[in-house]
């Protein structure tokens, strides 16, 4: 009778590990996705100030997407807010 009860132990931590992978794999893919674009962002502010939707236009991604960031990177100190140029603040890399 214990033989059938670690069986079934086994059986459901082989299926917890397998629901896992999965979990960890979309994690993995989510977080390379975000380097690539905080990478990205950060590679249009290296020649100076730009606003939103030019460092959106140069990185290609959406605005949106580029406002979170922005957002994220100066609550965390990287990057600046600069001059306002028209209706746009000027974001750039924060100095080391």
């Amino acid at each position: 009778m214990m033989s059938d009860q670690k069986k079934s132990d086994k059986e459901g931590l082989k299926a917890l590990r397998q629901q896992r992978k999965a979990s960890i794999e979309r994690a993995r893919k989510a977080i390379k996705a975000q380097n690539q674009n905080v990478k990205a962002i950060r590679e249009q502010m290296k020649s100076g100030g730009k606003t939103i939707p030019e460092i959106a236009a140069g990185a290609g991604l959406p605005t949106d997407q580029v406002l979170v960031y922005v957002a994220s990177l100066k609550k965390y100190g990287m990057v600046i807010e600069g001059p306002k140029d028209g209706d746009y603040f000027k974001y750039e890399l924060a100095p080391k």
